[in-house]
């Protein structure tokens, strides 16, 4: 992929002046290749894949800009993207992030819980996208069990029949997808306006301590499958979790049901790593059934 292509795809674009051979890399995750480019109206962020990654960009402008617009929280400005020579590329603002800080927590907890009030009468989204390097099927659907059970984890199931996940766990997985209405009560499900894929990787903040939330996978969804995926890998304090439930407390139950959206994630990494993930699919299938 030739950085250079790239650049001067950007100069017609955007009508501003860059260096390539001042790019420096950064972390960007291990999907892409990731740089601070500098121009002559500041630096840009600029992430870069094979030509056929442009779906992937083009998916993650689209939800990037859907979070903008709630106001939620920070979200860098798309500048640009598409396709140069053999260069798939996706152009942000660059932001000057760190490590949150606890007053930034507590500033996430409460700009998430705003985010979620932004609400569709339907589940899915308008396309499909990308939960890492695996396509997530967005399919509208009017009823939230109807949706999980088919076009997350159903979905994450055959993924993994195909990648050959040991068969006692496929099966306890498709006992628990035949009894996933008894995980909720009476009350409505609200289709929030998710991030989709908030592990602690995912956010930082600015100096001010302005929460800033990127590389999202969104979608209208129970809101309780972002809170869920905060406490997969941990990295999150307490004052998130007492922002977010000061703003909009969790409905009853929602502590077993940590497990249940998690189990989304898991999957994706068995189909997406391997193996390794089978431990925590067993455990976590086995906290489900009991």
């Amino acid at each position: 992929m030739s950085l250079r292509d790239v650049a001067g795809e950007l100069e017609r674009l955007l009508g501003i002046k860059l260096d390539a051979n001042d790019a420096k890399r950064v972390g960007g995750g291990s999907i892409n290749d990731a740089y601070r480019v500098a121009t002559d109206r500041g630096a840009v962020f600029l992430k870069l894949n094979s030509a056929d990654g442009f779906d992937m960009f083009d998916a993650e402008v689209d939800g990037l800009r859907a979070l903008r617009q709630s106001r939620g929280m920070t979200v860098p400005e798309v500048l640009a993207h598409g396709v140069a020579a053999d260069a798939a590329f996706l152009a942000l603002e660059w932001l000057d992030l760190s490590r949150g800080t606890a007053a930034a927590e507590t500033a996430l907890g409460a700009a998430l819980a705003l985010q979620h009030r932004v609400v569709s009468e339907r589940f899915g989204w308008q396309r499909d996208n990308y939960i890492g390097l695996t396509r997530q099927p967005n399919d509208w659907s009017g009823d939230w069990i109807t949706f999980l059970g088919d076009q997350r984890l159903g979905h994450q199931l055959r993924l993994a029949v195909e990648n050959a996940i040991p068969f006692p766990l496929r099966e306890s997985i498709e006992q628990l997808l035949s009894r996933l209405s008894e995980f909720f009560f009476d009350e409505a499900v609200a289709a929030s306006l998710l991030h989709g894929d908030l592990w602690s990787g995912n956010w930082g903040a600015t100096g001010d301590d302005r929460p800033c939330v990127f590389d999202p996978a969104v979608y209208f969804g129970d809101r309780e499958a972002d809170i869920a995926m905060t406490r997969l890998f941990g990295g999150y304090g307490e004052n998130f979790y007492i922002a977010y439930e000061a703003e909009w407390p969790l409905s009853r139950g929602w502590e077993r049901r940590v497990d249940l959206y998690n189990l989304y994630h898991l999957l994706n990494h068995f189909n997406l790593f391997g193996g390794g993930y089978v431990p925590q699919i067993a455990a976590a299938l086995k906290r489900l059934s009991d």
